[in-house]
């Protein structure tokens, strides 16, 4: 603990956008991932991140800060667990879902104060870079209506095969859960294997997420962002309905 509280930190320069990133296997381990400071949001850094398994995290008032953590909480899209509450949820509930829709509005409400939270980390500058992002084909929304109303959604960032998911809300009861849902769902026909979940919460571990090594999760970065998806990506098929991909009820 006394030698990370000692332990420099990396500071990137605001518009070097070739700068590289330190090693992931340089992180803190307290707290735990933290690996750079500054820089800045730019497009072609935020690829380079995602690319070698960083992403940035921090407040208002922070300077930009960017993690790896070990161990590194993933999704296997074939492993979502589905709970019978929410089985009925997508059978009985009249949701309809889109994807990239609304990608603006969906990060905007991902970015509203949470009832048990004094701020939020989705800062001004960063929903003006994802939406860069999303402008370029790079950053994508699941979106969840209930009668022409906005009730929940997600949004993360596609490199090669991988899904790095960001955030989600949910303004009506499961309604980020069937959102997930339907991506798996979609994730599986495209062949895309894992979504990067980032840090553990009770939300993605009873749906199925696991932790594994640093390591691993690198080594999978490495061959998914390699790998160029397919024509049908991202586009909605709602005949890929989530009930009907075989998982069993939890």
């Amino acid at each position: 603990m006394s030698g990370q509280a000692r332990k420099m930190i990396t500071w990137l320069h605001a518009g070097v956008t070739d700068e590289p990133f330190p090693p992931p296997s340089q992180a803190w381990v307290d707290p735990n991932g933290l690996l750079a400071a500054g820089g800045d949001l730019s497009m072609p850094r935020l690829l380079r991140a995602y690319h070698e398994g960083i992403f940035p995290w921090y407040e208002a008032g922070q300077p930009i800060l960017w993690w790896s953590p070990d161990p590194r909480t993933v999704l296997e899209p074939n492993a979502l667990r589905i709970s019978r509450s929410l089985r009925r949820s997508i059978r009985n509930r009249g949701f309809e879902i889109s994807f990239d829709r609304a990608f603006e509005a969906v990060i905007r409400a991902c970015g509203g104060k949470r009832a048990e939270a004094t701020g939020t980390w989705i800062t001004v500058e960063m929903r003006h870079a994802y939406l860069q992002l999303h402008r370029a084909g790079h950053a994508h929304s699941v979106e969840v209506w209930h009668e022409g109303e906005l009730v929940g959604g997600l949004y993360g960032v596609s490199v090669g095969r991988l899904f790095c998911g960001e955030s989600m809300f949910s303004r009506a009861t499961d309604a980020s859960k069937v959102a997930l849902a339907w991506l798996c769902r979609h994730l599986v026909a495209w062949e895309w294997p894992l979504i990067d979940s980032q840090t553990p919460t009770p939300h993605m571990l009873a749906m199925g997420a696991t932790e594994i090594p640093r390591d691993r999760f690198l080594k999978h970065v490495t061959t998914l962002t390699t790998q160029t998806p397919g024509p049908d990506a991202w586009m909605f098929n709602p005949s890929l309905h989530p009930l009907e991909a075989g998982w069993r009820s939890t």
